[in-house]
């Protein structure tokens, strides 16, 4: 009979049932060290997904260029909106304006004529203040040159005192609002008597011989 040596059989790991014994063996690293070193996220781009950020960069683009086009559009809108609404108001107030400049002549007439005392005169100078406020402006004075945009002449004669054609009478005077003429001014004018020029300019030439020691002599 053999004697078994104490020590000399080798103890095997336990190994579970059904295993074999490539499992019992330690595992081998899963990857290289080149695969450790490598980051966990892919460091090349797709070209799908750069293809899909340049479209979503042009689309952006364009929407942006449609919003400030709309934006552009918008603030010229309200420009001509209000510059309308403003023309409106000035045409209502005109045409309102004009329909009261008969009773302002009648107004005017009755001053002349020492005709504008008691309550008249309160109620008219009231309707003169609100036309004023509301932009009604008086022009027309004697002695001023005649203007043609802005006078309309009904009456025309020569005077020898004027060197220019002059208004000499208003008959009516005319009313604007701000830089609109809404009736002009009905004047007489004057115009210098023919010849007058002529007789003057030799006048003021004797009166420079005179100053000069006159023409010299021969």
């Amino acid at each position: 009979m053999t004697e078994e040596t104490p020590g000399f059989d080798e103890q095997q790991p336990d190994v579970p049932s059904g295993a074999t014994s490539d499992d019992a063996e330690p595992k081998a690293a899963s990857s290289s060290p080149e695969e450790k070193a490598a980051p966990a996220g892919d460091t090349g781009q797709d070209p799908g997904l750069v293809a899909q950020l340049d479209q979503v960069r042009t689309a952006l683009g364009e929407r942006t260029a449609d919003l400030q086009r709309l934006q552009a559009e918008y603030q010229n809108y309200r420009r001509r909106v209000e510059r309308d609404r403003i023309a409106v108001k000035e045409i209502a107030i005109a045409n309102l304006l004009t329909e009261l400049l008969p009773v302002l002549d009648d107004i005017g007439r009755a001053r002349e004529h020492g005709e504008l005392v008691g309550g008249f005169k309160s109620v008219a100078e009231s309707l003169e203040s609100t036309a004023a406020k509301m932009g009604l402006q008086q022009f027309g004075k004697e002695g001023e040159p005649f203007d043609p945009t802005i006078h309309e002449a009904l009456m025309h004669s020569y005077a020898p005192d004027v060197t220019e054609t002059t208004c000499v009478a208003i008959l009516q005077p005319g009313y604007r609002i701000g830089e609109r003429t809404i009736r002009p001014a009905r004047v007489a004018v004057a115009e210098p008597q023919p010849g007058a020029q002529t007789v003057k300019a030799e006048e003021s030439a004797e009166a420079d011989d005179k100053e000069s020691g006159g023409p010299d002599e021969g």
